[in-house]
């Protein structure tokens, strides 16, 4: 019974130690998976949530975000990646931009070295670049021009007044004319020839253009145009001095035909009528030469009134009447003697009008009809000369109002001018001058003008 009683005692301790071990155990166990439970997720999350963090660094183009993770588990070596990754691209960026920054100084250099004015514009109208000669002709200075809006400029800057007036014009689908526009700056006068350029591109992924931006180009030709006007002044004083001797040949014809000096034979008669002809075409020649360098000089007076179309015609019909019955070409007239009246320089209006005149009873044939029209329309009065000549031949319709341009192969006499000086009549007055012609069917030219408000 001792040793029975012994051992149980010993079996009850052992059983009272493996309790308490066990509850050692167990609650180490809880504490281990408590201290798991709550860094594991963070352990796994953390790192993911820095890569994320870096990747949108990255696409917002932040090439100099880094990843440093201690340990060599799979984050570590994705970071490793991940970090050769963003070197890579950095270098890629810097590459880049020291390229584009290369460029652009290149670029900047050539507008720079450039002797025409040059300034570029963005779709909003501010100055992006301008480079010296531009500089040096507004009287501006590149540190308060650039980045600065046009339409600002223009209210303390004359050039750029006129530059962006043009500019809106175009953009609005209006025409405007071609001519040099003078500057003066250095104490000197300079003549420019501008050009406006709209620069359009078609974006990536896009099908529609879109503009960008305006390039504006002032070139210089101030010496073409000092050679043009010693040429325009060659011509006015060549043909003024033509004049006096040429009025002094038709002067002497008509003493010549005066028979109280003495009769003359048939063949005496026909020189003097071949020398008459010659000395009328000098006089037509050089007074075409001096309207012409009227037109070019700018010196040319109109003296805008009222008038009256059918009065006009009329006048114009009178004059060519005897070359017209040569080559019995009736002139038609259909025209309403009340159709009103126009603002106009009738003095010169009646010159383009016997000029057309003339011209149609020249390339018609005999026993044609050349009809005069006249008709309202809207705010304007079109004057109509319709021949039924050869016509003009497609290709030389768009050149038919340039200066000492004649037809190739035409037989016909003439200096070329006429028109030329009809068109700058015209559009002096505000109106316009225009062809139609169907070759083989004659032509048909036409005069538009401003009625009278009156």
């Amino acid at each position: 019974m001792l040793a029975i009683q012994n051992k149980s005692k010993i079996a009850t301790k052992s059983a009272d130690k493996a309790v308490v071990g066990i509850l050692i155990a167990g609650i180490l166990c809880f504490i281990i998976a408590l201290i798991l439970l709550i860094n594991l997720p963070s352990n796994i999350a953390n790192p993911i949530k820095r890569l994320t963090k870096s990747i949108k660094q990255i696409e917002e183009g932040n090439y100099t975000e880094r990843i440093d993770f201690d340990n060599k588990s799979e984050f570590g070596q994705l970071a490793t990646s991940f970090n050769s990754m963003a070197e890579k691209l950095e270098e890629y960026k810097n590459s880049n931009l020291a390229k584009l920054m290369n460029e652009k100084s290149r670029i900047e250099a050539l507008i720079n070295n450039m002797h025409d004015p040059v300034i570029g514009l963005d779709e909003n109208l501010d100055v992006i670049f301008i480079n010296r000669e531009a500089v040096k002709i507004s009287g501006l200075d590149i540190e308060t021009t650039l980045n600065q809006n046009a339409e600002e400029l223009a209210f303390k800057n004359d050039l750029f007044k006129m530059l962006i007036n043009d500019l809106l014009k175009i953009e609005k689908g209006m025409e405007i004319k071609s001519k040099p526009v003078k500057i003066f700056s250095e104490n000197k006068e300079g003549y420019f020839e501008k050009e406006i350029l709209h620069i359009s591109i078609t974006p990536k992924g896009e099908s529609s253009k879109r503009l960008i931006g305006h390039v504006i180009i002032l070139r210089n030709v101030t010496e073409y145009k000092e050679l043009d006007f010693a040429k325009t002044n060659f011509i006015a004083n060549i043909s003024h001095e033509f004049k006096t001797p040429i009025s002094s040949i038709k002067m002497s014809l008509q003493l010549l035909e005066n028979e109280h000096i003495g009769k003359l034979n048939d063949e005496q008669k026909h020189l003097m009528d071949s020398i008459k002809d010659d000395a009328n075409r000098l006089l037509k020649i050089t007074g075409e030469l001096l309207n012409m360098t009227q037109l070019e000089s700018g010196n040319i007076q109109l003296n805008i009134l009222n008038a009256n179309p059918y009065e006009l015609i009329q006048y114009a019909v009178n004059a060519t009447k005897s070359q017209a019955e040569q080559k019995q070409i009736k002139l038609q007239i259909d025209c309403n003697t009340e159709i009103g009246n126009v603002q106009a320089d009738s003095e010169k209006t009646a010159w383009v009008l016997i000029n057309l005149l003339s011209n149609a009873i020249r390339y018609s044939y005999e026993d044609s009809i050349i009809t005069i029209t006249a008709k309202s329309l809207n705010d304007k009065i079109e004057i109509s000369v319709k021949d039924s000549g050869q016509g003009i031949a497609p290709q030389y319709l768009d050149k038919i109002f340039a200066r000492y341009f004649r037809i190739p192969g035409s037989k016909k006499e003439g200096t070329g001018l006429g028109l030329a000086i009809s068109k700058e009549f015209i559009e002096a007055q505000g109106g316009k001058i225009n062809v139609v012609s169907e070759y083989g069917s004659g032509s048909n030219f036409t005069i538009s003008l401003n009625k009278s408000i009156s």
